[in-house]
């Protein structure tokens, strides 16, 4: 009987099943879920909305293959990611304010050869940098390690704010927030502001009339984000301006009922009184024709996507990774809520899509990023434990 060489080479599974060790199985199925739900809702969205159901699928093709690749990288390369990622963000930033392409009032675009938005950049390098700040000072920590990771969170969120872009900045800012605090910040020091924020909520509901009155301006924000608050109280103030989209979203959620109308048969989605249905506002969509039920599902699987990378957040072997994989779950649940949030009419109407629902290439690979983080970041737990 003929003996196997040393010199016989593997097979093709053999050679391509260390790649695949990177995938966490349950992470994979709550995406593989969400890919399904996106491109069923997708098509029923864009059906007459030119090729955006294959631009979509395509995006979707692309982050994934962002997160395959990414997933192979241990962790160890990617703190060392860090820092570099951060300062070309900034700077990116920066160019973006001296010469950046405006469209619609906001200057929030780059032209390097092709347009680039730099502020999605941010929403990885914010919290890179700062695991990596507190992987560097593990053991040691002082309050002036927290005040310099807050103004390193400060200065991009800052020029981001600027643009003007306020539902990107409030991703940063909770991705970059929930690293420090994880970090281990301070009660003492979270207390406050937390209840100064609930205070002015409490004014801007209780005296919204007052506040939001013709000619009464709010310090720090700009007109249109005063606006976007006074339209969240009343969206009847001006039901076909300002008020309309909230409006049309809180309408089409309600008509879809228990059960919901059905796929395709959404009449708010199809006769077009949706505004922005395949973008921010998909949800309205989707739960017209999914109704409650529907709704709930895509909330299941959200919880159960933020939940598992909490858990690889609990079991990563390093600082730097618990950080890091915390932030990330922390990005996907902002993601979640403040969309559902805006379009049901419990949040102010921002720029903030659904994550691998909504149409848009940007975000959809910028959240592939983030996944492949996450399976880079399990991979290395198991290789430790083995």
């Amino acid at each position: 009987m003929a003996t196997a060489s040393v010199f016989d080479r593997p097979s093709l599974w053999r050679r391509i099943s260390p790649l695949l060790t990177g995938f966490d199985g349950p992470l994979a199925f709550a995406l593989f879920l969400l890919g399904c739900v996106g491109l069923v809702t997708m098509y029923s969205t864009a059906f007459d909305f030119g090729g955006r159901f294959v631009d979509h699928g395509r995006n979707m093709l692309l982050a994934g293959f962002v997160m395959f690749v990414v997933a192979q990288i241990p962790p160890q390369r990617l703190m060392a990611l860090a820092v570099p990622l951060y300062v070309l963000g900034v700077a990116l930033l920066v160019a973006v304010a001296v010469f950046g392409i405006t469209k619609k009032g906001a200057r929030r675009w780059l032209n390097v050869g092709v347009v680039i938005q730099p502020s999605e950049i941010m929403k990885i390098a914010i919290p890179l940098m700062l695991a990596w700040w507190f992987q560097k000072r593990e053991g040691q920590l002082r309050p002036l390690d927290f005040l310099a990771a807050g103004a390193l969170l400060a200065v991009p969120a800052a020029l981001i704010m600027k643009q003007p872009d306020l539902g990107t900045a409030l991703l940063v800012l909770a991705a970059g927030l929930s690293v420090i605090l994880f970090a281990g910040l301070s009660w003492k020091l979270i207390v406050p502001p937390v209840l100064v924020g609930l205070v002015g909520i409490g004014l801007v509901v209780f005296f919204g009339d007052d506040l939001c009155a013709d000619g009464v301006r709010w310090p720090v924000l700009h007109d249109y984000q005063q606006q976007r608050i006074c339209t969240l109280l009343d969206p009847t103030r001006d039901p076909l301006g300002k008020g309309f989209h909230i409006i049309q979203g809180m309408i089409a959620i309600g008509s879809g009922g228990v059960w919901g109308k059905g796929f395709m048969q959404g009449t708010q989605t199809h006769l077009e009184f949706i505004p922005e249905r395949t973008t921010d506002f998909i949800f309205a969509a989707y739960g017209e024709e999914f109704g409650l039920i529907g709704g709930l599902v895509l909330i299941a699987i959200y919880s159960f996507l933020v939940l598992r990378a909490l858990v690889i957040a609990l079991e990563a072997p390093t600082l730097f990774s618990r950080l890091l994989a915390g932030a990330v779950a922390m990005i996907f649940f902002s993601y979640a809520f403040v969309n559902m949030g805006m379009v049901s009419g419990i949040l102010p109407v921002v720029g903030v899509p659904l994550p691998f629902i909504s149409y848009g290439g940007t975000a959809m690979v910028t959240l592939g990023l983030g996944l492949g983080i996450l399976m880079s970041i399990a991979k290395s737990k198991r290789l430790v434990q083995s």
